[in-house]
């Protein structure tokens, strides 16, 4: 089993290299292509009061006179020599960006993935064990609802309920204004936002657990364990549950990126200071360095999340086959 995981984390480690260059090349292609002046962002209103030499001068500076194929190459070359450039939104290195946003985007998506993984498993299951009862019902109807609202509606509505309405939570930020980052500020703050991404990507994981736990219900094991008079209870956590779980972790990997694009909408509606925002920012600034680093981060979560799912499913059922 170690040796057939070997071949396919290389496999897909060879497959990720290409995979990462074109889309870093397609950021600064589509970057070139925006309307916005990134020599427009960078002064912001100063522009007004600088001599049209200055600005050339700024822009030559920046590199944004060359081909885009040039700005990549000494991009790229620059990464490769452990340069990632300077963030022209931030006026800091990217590196420094990345170091100081990146534990918080993944302390944020941990949480609201954990928290979908828990609702999924809880509603699934009991939904599929309740087949066609109320609950089942109501927890399938729900599923389909939600299937259909974007993250950014759940929040707004989860700041109008919870932090307007009842004052149970606060509204955004990592912190209260001018207190100290603590334990119980971040969880405070953290509440909210992980509950409406946990929330968001729940759905799907709820209605493929409940399909999955059917399925699993009327195998010839299943059937057996209850005809051997097993309480249905055993027979639901202990006999159906583990067979579900194998195409649920395939599942989960898949809905990475999902995950990404919804911790980009839910750390900006609640100001959360995460690398996911920050790509709303370097985007509207046609902040090249900082915008190509971002995108590469968020796909490298994807390709990581989807060989981590594969590798699952070979350990949890061996005759699982590697692809290639």
């Amino acid at each position: 089993m170690s040796r057939a995981i070997g071949r396919l984390v290389l496999r897909r480690t060879g497959f990720a290299v290409p995979v990462l260059v074109v889309v870093a090349f397609g950021v600064f292609v589509l970057a070139a292509a925006s309307p916005f002046d990134p020599v427009h962002q960078y002064y912001g209103v100063e522009l007004f009061g600088t001599s049209a030499a200055d600005v050339a001068q700024v822009r030559a500076r920046l590199g944004l006179d060359e081909p885009v194929l040039v700005q990549f190459w000494h991009w790229a070359t620059g990464v490769f020599g452990g340069d990632l450039g300077v963030s022209r939104s931030f006026r800091q290195p990217v590196a420094q960006v990345v170091a100081q946003r990146l534990p918080w985007t993944l302390l944020l998506t941990a949480t609201g993935l954990a928290l979908a993984v828990v609702i999924a498993l809880m509603l699934g299951t009991v939904a599929a064990w309740r087949q066609g009862g109320w609950i089942d019902r109501f927890v399938t109807a729900i599923g389909h609802a939600l299937e259909g609202v974007p993250p950014f509606v759940l929040a707004l509505l989860s700041i109008a309920v919870f932090s307007l309405g009842l004052g149970w939570l606060p509204v955004a930020g990592l912190t209260d204004a001018g207190a100290p980052v603590s334990f119980g500020q971040v969880a405070e703050h953290l509440a909210l936002p992980a509950l409406v991404l946990g929330i968001s990507q729940s759905p799907w994981l709820v209605l493929h657990v409940r399909q999955s736990m059917l399925t699993s219900l009327s195998e010839d094991h299943v059937i057996g364990a209850r005809a051997r008079g097993l309480a249905e209870s055993a027979v639901v956590l202990r006999h159906a549950l583990p067979t579900a779980l194998l195409p649920f972790v395939t599942l989960i990997g898949a809905r990475v990126p999902e995950l990404v694009t919804g911790a980009v909408l839910v750390e900006e509606v609640f100001s959360w200071p995460g690398l996911a925002a920050a790509v709303v920012t370097a985007a509207t600034a046609v902040d090249y360095p900082l915008l190509a680093i971002l995108t590469l981060v968020a796909t490298a979560a994807v390709l990581i999340g989807s060989l981590f799912a594969d590798i699952a499913a070979i350990v949890l059922d061996p005759r699982v086959a590697t692809d290639g």
